[in-house]
């Protein structure tokens, strides 16, 4: 047998489990390998690459669904699942930062994450240990700390109108000793140890129980309000930017730019587990990054889906998961509308069946855990736990917001962040140099940031043409309130609505036919934004750099479906982009009802152009770091 070359990553360290990590997951087995016959060697899971792909099935027809996944665990002879798929899926690559590496976190990420985006997930290994442990914390700087539990079936579902899974039933009141108890109880009896088992025998164990489960329950604590992150200023962890607390409110991080705190979101949130606790199938909000810190206890099992097979992934689940009777949309998005209620879970055999590729990642306390924007994960945990995660996005994620807006507005789901608004806030800040540049670290994030701001910008400019030129008399105000969001579709609007008396509320500009063919007359009205001629002057100047102008154009070649669906008809007149536009003031503001535009002073849009200009993003002359304003 050839002997498997150690693969390494771009930034040196090694990609598979480590000898030092493979140490602590036999330390925390309390078990020898060699001597068991009943648990696997740990090391051989270690050894594995993670670079190669599970291989693609060749047979063009697979009916192999959920219900035939846990027909075939039921007639083995043992009544145990077929574990052969688990070892087809590789790991994750596990990251080791120096402490200089570990100081800024969102460099950090930048240098990973080219590599680590591939896979969907990755761990980060923390070189630096809380002092404090998280159950001191909880109980000394949380006084009176007690969460409740949701109760979760060990089964699968048919997912069809007479069987769904929920996880939403309350369980009990728990304080975090008497949570610890009631889980170590559980495992003692199914295991008679309430120790580490295997993370291999425990994976078998878990999907076992799942495709054999019929009555079978565990608790599990989600979405639980605090942080174990000590306020201590002796806890190097805490003290560190990689506190979960502090970290989405760094100067890189697109959600500082938020008004209101987000539970979940802006603000981390504890998740307590048990022994086969799960966390189904699902993404984060908005695509968003998400980082997950374990405090303490026994290790999770994650499963990652990188996002270049997340519309696969959906194609899947709609066809071999949930029967076509409970999908309230047709297609991908009705599978992503019951995959947004976080109650799915399905063994990744039926993924690799269909050439969907899966990573898996076994998370012990002191690491992190790092999901990518829309990548779909999922996972267990192997006994009593705490973590605690939080979202966060830097200039990368935008692009993928822009899709979950447009997704979000098909299905009608109502926004957790404003989308437009932290577009706008972040792009108009770098144009007053409050961005700064550092090399290598954040030509990417600019570059999406750039791109998404100049098609956003378009799109909005050639929505009012358009309506302008169907309905002549409509009549354009400016607007200096935040953002809204539209009746219809709940898109989130914050550089321009449309106002009228039929409809009790705002409705986007993106909803052509009920505008135009509205019966109210002139008391129809648009509204846009105060800094609009600003915003356009900004795109504008993004749009001189020519890789940037190439991709904007091919992407304004594909409008929003949603905005497709409500044109009313093609308009034969010649529409002039904006960065076409000549800089005059008359026919910056063409398409507009000028009469009506309190625009501000030109002298100001030259100031806001003349800085865009000046940021060639120099290495040699680095920019002024001034706070940026949230307001």
């Amino acid at each position: 047998m050839k002997k498997k070359k150690k693969t390494t990553l771009e930034i040196g360290h090694t990609s598979s489990l480590d000898k030092n990590t493979t140490k602590r997951l036999k330390q925390n087995n309390n078990i020898s390998s060699k001597n068991s016959t009943l648990f696997p060697d740990v090391a051989a899971v270690a050894n594995k690459s993670r670079v190669k792909h599970p291989k693609k099935s060749s047979v063009p027809n697979l009916h192999v669904d959920l219900r035939q996944c846990s027909l075939e665990c039921k007639e083995d002879k043992l009544g145990r699942c077929n574990s052969g798929w688990m070892d087809r899926i590789e790991e994750c690559p596990v990251y080791h930062p120096s402490m200089e590496e570990f100081n800024d976190p969102f460099v950090y990420l930048s240098k990973i994450t080219p590599e680590a985006s591939k896979y969907g997930i990755c761990k980060v290994v923390s070189p630096l240990i809380s002092s404090i442990p998280a159950g001191v914390v909880l109980m000394n700087e949380n006084k009176n700390f007690k969460f409740t539990t949701e109760v979760q079936p060990l089964r699968l579902a048919k997912w069809d109108n007479d069987d769904k899974i929920s996880f939403y039933r309350r369980g009990r009141n728990y304080t975090l000793r008497d949570f610890e108890n009631m889980a170590n109880k559980e495992a003692v009896r199914k295991y008679c140890s309430s120790g580490c088992l295997p993370s291999t025998y425990l994976e078998r164990e878990f999907w076992n129980e799942m495709t054999n489960g019929k009555k079978g329950t565990v608790e599990y604590a989600i979405n639980v309000d605090g942080s174990a992150f000590s306020c201590s200023s002796a806890d190097p962890l805490a003290g560190s930017n990689w506190n979960l607390k502090a970290l989405p409110h760094l100067h890189r991080c697109t959600l500082r730019l938020l008004k209101n705190a987000i539970p979940g979101v802006t603000d981390p949130m504890l998740y307590i587990g048990m022994l086969f606790s799960m966390f189904a199938w699902h993404v984060e909000d908005h695509y968003l990054y998400s980082i997950n810190y374990h405090h303490c206890g026994a290790p999770k099992t994650w499963y990652g889906v990188p996002s270049n097979a997340a519309l696969k992934f959906e194609n899947i689940v709609q066809h071999y998961v949930y029967d076509h009777e409970i999908l309230s949309v047709d297609g991908v998005d009705g599978a992503f509308h019951i995959l947004a209620e976080k109650t799915t879970m399905f063994p990744p055999k039926i993924l690799l069946q269909h050439g969907v590729p899966v990573y898996k990642a076994v998370q012990m306390p002191g690491e992190f855990v790092i999901t990518f924007p829309r990548a779909y994960h999922a996972g267990f945990s192997h006994g009593f736990n705490c973590g605690e995660a939080v979202n966060f996005a830097t200039g990368d994620w935008y692009p993928f917001g822009a899709e979950a807006s447009h997704r979000y507005a098909l299905i009608g789901k109502m926004p957790v962040i404003p989308y437009e608004e932290l577009l706008f806030k972040e792009a108009m800040s770098l144009s007053c140099s409050n961005y700064e540049i550092q090399p290598n670290a954040d030509l990417v994030s600019l570059h999406c940031l750039k791109i998404s701001f100049a098609c956003l910008v378009r799109l909005h400019r050639y929505a009012r043409w358009r309506l302008k030129k169907s309905r002549p008399l409509l009549n354009i105000h400016s607007k200096s309130q935040g953002t809204i969001f539209c009746i219809l579709c709940r898109r989130d609007c914050y550089v321009g609505h449309f106002m009228c008396n039929c409809y009790t509320d705002p409705i986007c500009l993106f909803h052509e036919s009920q505008i135009c063919n509205c019966p109210c007359g002139s008391s129809c009205k648009i509204f846009i934004h105060d800094d609009t001629l600003e915003m356009e002057a900004v795109a504008k100047m993004f749009e001189q750099e020519k890789r940037i102008h190439n991709e904007v154009e091919r992407q304004m070649k594909h409008f929003s479906y949603l905005w497709k669906l409500n044109m009313v008809h093609q308009i034969e007149d010649e529409y002039i982009p904006f960065h076409e536009v000549k800089s005059s003031k008359k026919s910056r503001c063409e398409g507009f009802e000028k009469s009506r535009i309190r625009w501000r002073s030109s002298t100001k849009a030259k100031r806001t152009v003349k800085n865009v200009s000046a940021t060639k993003f120099s290495r040699k002359r680095p920019f002024r770091n001034k706070s940026t304003s949230t307001s």
